[in-house]
């Protein structure tokens, strides 16, 4: 099972549309995938599930089983002040550590509304999971200007498709 997680909270995001993109990819290669949406995460998990309350938080504890689960990721990462969004970032820090992520594989897709399509967001989110020993493939689409790119609430742009299509390939093959 490869996990696709939605690297924002925000409603009604661009990162949401892509991961449904990229889910049905998987499903064109008979690969099960299942999304994690950071909007399902309850409203104070930051307070209720992570560190001296790790466990305690039902909701938080089915969200995680689901990762626990997970041998392959995808992380659909949007831009926010330079970097990914603290919201993925307290995802992270919820996980049980290190068990969570070590020795699984994961694929990384950056988008941004300017040009650098979430290239430091995806160095930083890079140097995280090598921290947590987690193997992140090194072909990382960085979608820029990406509402100029979508369409019906998929992506349109060939290069970006073509991207994703060679992406989703090696992250099989990973």
């Amino acid at each position: 099972m490869i996990s696709i997680i939605v690297g924002t909270n925000r409603q009604d995001s661009i990162s949401k549309q892509i991961a449904n993109q990229y889910k049905r990819l998987l499903a064109e290669r008979n690969e099960e995938s299942a999304i994690i949406d950071l909007r399902e995460l309850p409203d104070d998990f930051i307070f209720s599930a992570l560190y001296h309350n790790t466990g305690k938080n039902a909701a938080f504890n089915k969200i995680l089983d689901q990762l626990n689960q997970s041998e392959k990721f995808v992380f659909i990462v949007p831009e926010y002040n330079g970097s990914f969004p603290g919201v993925l970032k307290a995802f992270i820090d919820g996980m049980t550590y290190p068990s969570s992520f070590l020795n699984k594989k994961c694929a990384l897709v950056g988008l941004s509304s300017g040009v650098q399509g979430a290239g430091l967001a995806l160095s930083h989110l890079t140097d995280i999971f090598n921290y947590l020993g987690m193997h992140v493939l090194a072909l990382k689409p960085k979608l820029a200007r990406i509402e100029k790119n979508m369409e019906e609430g998929k992506i349109k742009d060939p290069l970006y498709l073509e991207l994703l299509e060679d992406q989703v390939r090696q992250l099989i093959s990973f």
